[in-house]
């Protein structure tokens, strides 16, 4: 059992939010923190929505009054000091953008009391890329959800060559307390066991319709059908939401940069980021 109790959530977007309604579900209390006071208004509408999704999907508890009560364990704020002070453990989960989570790293270890552990989300960075920023590497390490964490459970948790083995003991219980399977991996690797397998699999989808070669549905079907998989990769990518895919291709190579430039302009520009604003590769209104 760990030592945690009072968790800060760094970000609200698609897994921000769930990241920190799932923690609220199982008892914790959780502080979630994001830029603006505007941001965290659509953030509560997004745990409200949550908090629906849970009894809808027959979540345990949920229909019977456990979803609202993780909404009244949730409080935000704007102002990173307040949102740190009482954190055993911050889970970050920003934009995938190396410079932004440095310099919020810079910031947090100003403000976060000297106990409080720090944990990245982040989908394919390394962790060591950030360890120096933390201000303490020994209580820093990754990690990892999948999206829509109440029913695809997994966290994987990866450390870095500083991190602390009584540290990275206690966020495996820790993401065992709030309903996680815990992966352990043993050593570092961009992206983990999941996006090293899911992102050359998206990368592959994208470079086949940004070909020509075939419309993103029919790629889709074609993995359905021929897999028995529930999704393709247009599907999959439309509940990830098209910006996290877009920021990753973007700080790649030119292959990479052409895809996030397709993406850019045939969708993100027309407002076509995924099932979170109605629309992206398939119409959800």
């Amino acid at each position: 059992m760990s030592d945690i109790t009072h968790v800060t959530v760094l970000g609200t977007g698609v897994l921000g939010s769930q990241i920190a309604f799932q923690t609220a579900y199982s008892g914790f209390q959780v502080t979630a923190y994001d830029i603006s006071d505007e941001i965290l208004e659509k953030a509560k509408e997004r745990f409200a929505g949550l908090a629906e999704t849970y009894r809808t999907d027959g979540v345990a508890g949920a229909a019977e009054g456990k979803a609202a009560e993780a909404l009244t364990r949730i409080r935000t704020s704007s102002d990173l000091a307040d949102a740190v002070h009482e954190a055993d453990l911050v889970i970050e989960a920003i934009p995938e953008v190396l410079a932004i989570k440095r310099e919020t790293y810079e910031k947090l270890a100003e403000v976060a009391p000297e106990r409080t552990i720090f944990a990245t989300n982040s989908s394919t960075l390394l962790p060591s890329d950030l360890k120096d920023y933390t201000g303490r590497p020994a209580k820093f390490l990754a990690l990892h959800f999948a999206n829509h964490v109440w029913k695809f459970n997994t966290a994987e948790v990866m450390g870095t060559a500083d991190t602390d083995p009584a540290v990275f003991d206690e966020v495996v219980a820790f993401a065992s307390e709030i309903g996680m399977v815990p992966i352990p991996i043993h050593k570092e690797k961009a992206g983990y066991v999941l996006n090293s397998l899911l992102v050359p699999f998206l990368n592959a989808g994208y470079a086949l319709a940004a070909g020509g070669y075939a419309e993103p549905e029919d790629i889709d079907k074609v993995w359905r059908i021929a897999t028995g998989a529930p999704m393709g990769p247009f599907q999959i990518t439309d509940i990830i939401g098209l910006t996290t895919p877009y920021n990753i291709l973007s700080n790649g190579g030119e292959q990479d940069r052409s895809l996030a430039e397709w993406l850019k302009t045939n969708y993100i520009d027309k407002g076509k980021l995924g099932v979170g604003s109605g629309e992206g590769f398939y119409p959800y209104k």
